[in-house]
């Protein structure tokens, strides 16, 4: 694999990572390589990126340092060396009524708990899952500091909302610290999911009303009730910020027939105003759709790709 990196003074590393997410949508890595420089790197396989010596370039205005290097095809362990554990201490103060709390250490499941002594520290441990972070960011370090600032400074602590969640650090942590009642948005499925996921290993509880039922916490939901917990979330976040289109990639699978039907009343509400992209092998939810693409094997055992525009008559599939 080749590692192709770009040197660039801080003040102008805006106007290089602009030009370098168009040539890499997908994104860059970023390297705080000290006295005001950073480091953006791109990797891809030889023949997609040049092997190019060390040279100076011009980027706009902004004079950049070009390498490449070859380094070794383990992405899928080496990944985990840039989530390293993070040890916020405990706020100090001089006022004898704010209330003495554990420092936190933030972590990454493979990597080992804190050597200090017990009670002096709380473990959190985030799975970042390959597409977010541990809480070692500049920004989400600070929020960490300062909700440890914020419990040890007030009682109760009252509510809290993590906006754009992540991996749920942020709000399990809060969590933890005794927030309540602690809610974390997000509009992307994948992290709604990996802070849920967080949320059970740090013994953090998600709570559900579902109609008709007492139950509250999502540990004790069953696999549909629990995929209609989360689908109702992201509908509301849909709600918040439309967006004109939208995809969804087998989200309705574990429904029986009264939740699948309510799945698809909110797919037809925004039918009208978005475009819906689901990836399903629901024949209710096909039934449904205005056009269908897909592999259709016919008679004889050879598949081919189907593209099809549904008909209606009366509100009936023809």
């Amino acid at each position: 694999m080749i590692r192709l990196a770009v040197r660039v003074a801080r003040e102008q590393s805006e106007l290089v990572l602009a030009e370098l997410l168009e040539l890499a949508p997908a994104g860059v890595e970023e390297v705080e390589l000290g006295e005001g420089t950073v480091e953006y790197a791109v990797y891809g396989a030889p023949g997609e990126l040049p092997g190019l010596p060390d040279l100076d370039a011009a980027v706009g205005d902004a004079v950049v340092e070009i390498s490449t290097t070859e380094i070794a095809d383990d992405w899928g362990e080496r990944w985990k060396q840039f989530h390293r554990p993070i040890l916020i201490p405990a706020p100090t103060t001089g006022d004898t009524a704010a209330t003495t709390l554990p420092a936190l250490h933030v972590r990454p499941p493979w990597e080992a708990p804190s050597d200090l002594a017990e009670g002096t520290v709380r473990e959190i441990v985030i799975d970042p899952g390959q597409a977010f972070g541990t809480g070692a960011h500049a920004s989400t370090r600070m929020c960490l500091e300062l909700l440890l600032e914020l419990a040890a400074g007030q009682r109760p602590h009252g509510p809290l909302l993590d906006v754009g969640t992540g991996s749920g650090v942020l709000a399990i942590a809060a969590a933890a610290l005794g927030f309540d009642p602690v809610l974390g948005l997000d509009h992307e499925l994948e992290s709604v999911q990996a802070a849920g996921e967080n949320a059970i290993v740090n013994s953090v509880e998600i709570e559900v009303r579902p109609m008709g039922r007492n139950v509250r916490r999502l540990s004790l939901l069953s696999g549909g009730e629990r995929s209609m917990a989360a689908l109702a979330f992201l509908f509301a976040v849909f709600r918040s910020r439309p967006s004109p289109f939208y995809m969804m990639d087998e989200v309705e699978a574990a429904l029986d027939d009264v939740n699948l039907q309510r799945f698809l009343s909110l797919v037809d509400e925004f039918r009208n105003e978005a475009q819906l992209l689901i990836v399903t092998h629901q024949k209710r939810t096909m039934e449904a759709a205005d056009a269908l693409y897909g592999v259709t094997m016919v008679p004889g055992g050879s598949s081919k790709v189907l593209s099809q525009r549904v008909r209606r008559e009366g509100g009936v599939v023809v």
